[in-house]
């Protein structure tokens, strides 16, 4: 899943990384817009068993990277 996994673990980072420019942008819909898609790419990592915040995979969840 090594691929997959770091391809998730990519769309959290850049989900993260809009979030805190629409933040610092104080810009109410793109952060809105953001929030929504870090909260979309953090439910699949969950719910595939990937740690986004680490290299490896969710060791707890059994998968295998």
């Amino acid at each position: 899943m090594g691929g997959f996994a770091e391809s998730v673990r990519e769309r959290v980072r850049a989900a993260r990384t809009a979030v805190e420019a629409a933040r610092a942008a104080d810009d109410a819909y793109a952060l809105a817009v953001a929030e929504d898609e870090l909260d979309d790419a953090l439910r699949i990592a969950h719910g595939v068993g990937i740690d986004p915040d680490r290299g490896t995979g969710d060791a707890s969840q059994g998968a295998t990277e």
